[in-house]
């Protein structure tokens, strides 16, 4: 069932939005070769922490934390550890928040120092599948609307997406309906709505778009090993068209 938002409620989601907003951007500046993956969580936590937030993640289904970090062909829910980056690498940051009755999402991924020519083009081309998903966000259009646009964009550049792991409603709940996949399903007609709220949250791989999970339970990675990249917004639709609440 889907919940659409007022203004009031878009308005609450946003202030939820600019703290994911915040996070990620520190996170992104003390990104470097060197860095262990769990200090990540440690800085999410006392940033949320300070702003009287609460990490939307940590101990939903059980994921023991803050904030999803996933390198090379970890496609999402990687978790933080004693594993140092390394130059070359690039790095996948997802990350939740409620605040005052409400939840945003955002992911964004980060090259670690200087980066091949392949990885950084696969950035590029996910980043740039988000904003033309999100500009398919429209009153009148349909959630396929959005699947077909990040789809086309990113099998045109030769790269893949993954079809086990989709987007979604998010606000009163963390994950909520409608699904928001990336990938074209004729089926999925579900009309967008004034006051429809959804995480857009393009994971498109370097090569093929099969998935496994690791012996943790929770960390998707790549099948043939090769690098993925996610980034994701938290996106509102207004009769001005599509807000970025993240």
């Amino acid at each position: 069932m889907i919940s659409l938002k007022n203004k009031t409620d878009i308005e609450g989601i946003k202030k939820s939005g600019q703290i994911v907003r915040k996070v990620l951007n520190v996170l992104a500046e003390i990104t470097r070769p060197g860095i262990r993956t769990i200090e990540y969580d440690t800085v999410a936590e006392q940033i949320a922490s300070s702003l009287n937030a609460s990490p939307a993640f940590k101990g939903y289904g059980g994921f023991p934390y803050s904030v999803c970090v996933s390198v090379n062909d970890e496609v999402v829910h990687g978790f933080p550890s004693q594993r140092r980056l390394k130059e070359g690498d690039i790095v996948s940051l997802d990350y939740g928040i409620y605040y005052n009755g409400y939840y945003a999402d955002a992911a964004i991924t980060i090259p670690v120092g200087k980066i091949s020519d392949n990885a950084s083009r696969l950035i590029e081309v996910t980043k740039e599948a988000l904003n033309i998903g999100i500009s398919e966000a429209v009153i009148g259009n349909k959630i396929n609307d959005i699947s077909k646009a990040v789809e086309e964009y990113a099998v045109t550049n030769k790269f893949s997406v993954v079809r086990d792991f989709v987007g979604h409603g998010v606000g009163f709940k963390l994950h909520e309906d409608p699904q928001v996949p990336n990938y074209y399903i004729e089926s999925n007609d579900v009309l967008i709505n004034e006051g429809l709220v959804i995480a857009i949250e393009p994971m498109i791989n370097e090569s093929s778009y099969k998935v496994k999970i690791k012996q943790n339970k929770w960390t998707v990675i790549t099948k043939d090993k090769k690098l993925s990249a996610h980034f994701e917004h938290t996106v509102a639709v207004t009769k001005e068209g599509p807000q970025i609440l993240t």
